[in-house]
């Protein structure tokens, strides 16, 4: 008898793989990962938090640290309309610039576009005698036009995407120099039209309205980017373009969408410099290139960190606005802006190099603990299930007939 169960024992063991402390070890070791994994999982946790909203709490920061430092010129209701109204054309700058990073792509023609279309829309307006709606269709427009042939140069011809649009900017940049033979476009005595420059001088609830402009261009893009399938084919195409083909996306057509996007936003920022310039100034749009990537690279690390996306780049712009307005207003020399748009560049590219670096460490790891874990049993499992299930079936019945 005791023989009989002992043989029992050992075949029961080596039917189920294991001795019988293996339900004791599977316990403890099960057990075992519940309590150090608070310590990896709450570093995750804090360290999500922080990618997504350090960057916005550090706004919130910068502006008590001026605060208190000007507390009669900075917390003010003046100083903050001011504000708005001064960042916004970098704003839309920046979520313009935006689009093509979203493809893994950038747009260097961005501060060409830009000064070109003021320059064009104050043209048509004051030395064509165009009706300024018309005129401001046509400058955006055309900035459209501009954004598919970039998407074009980059998409079909296989040029890359810092050459080429960096070649369409001098090209737009030398348009400029001959649409204003170099001198600057001034209205006549009776100015341009009011119902053009309330387009950025009037106020809403008491803000300007320009901010409410980028506003709803960071909605409008949100819910492209993210709420759509056109966002989502877009950050395919940034991850991994060939994929993206291969699954059966038109990396072409979605790449053209992009500079496509970007050109219409710089046209429409560059009615709203005309109408804050009220004249036509042939190099003004250069100083916005910088400003505008620093907030677009700025951005990918905030709120989406490791990927470019319109709130983060809301963020980035208003706590560079803020950065700005704080040291202007403590008496920097006029050296600082460019310092602090340069370093800021630097840091901003750096974070985003590392946020797209530890997404991908999150994912591999994702990845290797979820076919390393318990769970990758259950495909062997129900594969042995399915063969033996096979073995045991009866024959299929027979289809021949006499």
């Amino acid at each position: 008898m005791a023989t009989e169960t002992q043989s029992s024992r050992r075949a029961q063991r080596s039917t189920t793989g294991g001795d019988a402390k293996t339900p004791r070890s599977r316990r403890t070791s099960g057990a075992a990962p519940g309590g150090p994994s608070r310590g990896p999982g709450g570093g995750r946790l804090r360290g999500h938090v922080i990618g997504t909203y350090g960057l916005l709490t550090l706004t919130v920061l910068l502006f008590l640290v001026f605060s208190l430092a000007l507390p009669n010129t900075f917390p003010t209701l003046d100083n903050i309309s001011s504000i708005l109204s001064n960042q916004s054309i970098p704003a839309m700058l920046a979520l313009g610039a935006m689009i093509p990073i979203v493809t893994g792509k950038f747009d260097l023609s961005v501060g060409y576009g830009l000064g070109l279309a003021h320059v064009l829309a104050m043209q048509l307006i004051v030395s064509n005698g165009w009706p300024w709606p018309l005129a401001c269709v046509v400058v955006i427009v055309g900035g459209g036009v501009i954004g598919v042939f970039n998407g074009l140069l980059v998409e079909f011809a296989k040029i890359d995407s810092f050459i080429a649009t960096l070649g369409t900017g001098s090209v737009l940049y030398a348009c400029t120099g001959w649409i204003t033979d170099g001198a600057r476009i001034v209205p006549g005595p009776n100015g341009l039209p009011p119902a053009f420059t309330d387009l950025y001088d009037s106020k809403f609830l008491g803000l300007p309205v320009p901010a409410f402009y980028v506003l709803g261009l960071a909605v409008i893009l949100w819910l492209l980017l993210e709420r759509l399938p056109l966002g989502r084919y877009l950050y395919v195409i940034g991850s991994n373009a060939r994929a993206a083909d291969l699954v059966g996306i038109p990396t072409r057509r979605y790449g053209i969408y992009a500079f496509a996007g970007s050109g219409l936003v710089v046209g429409f920022a560059g009615v709203l410099l005309a109408a804050q310039q009220q004249i036509g100034n042939p190099s003004v749009g250069m100083d916005y290139l910088l400003p505008a990537f620093v907030g677009a690279l700025l951005g990918s690390t905030a709120i989406k960190p490791g990927r470019a996306n319109a709130a983060g780049t809301v963020v980035a712009v208003a706590i560079l606005a803020i950065g700005l307005a704080g040291i202007q207003q403590l008496g920097a020399e006029f050296w600082a802006t460019s310092l602090f748009n340069g370093g800021t560049l630097l840091l901003a590219v750096g974070l985003a190099g590392y946020s797209a670096r530890r997404r991908l460490r999150a994912g591999a790891d994702a990845t290797r603990t979820s076919l390393s874990g318990p769970a990758s049993a259950a495909p062997v499992a129900s594969v042995q299930t399915s063969v033996a299930a096979a073995e045991t079936a009866p024959p299929p019945p027979s289809t021949t007939t006499d």
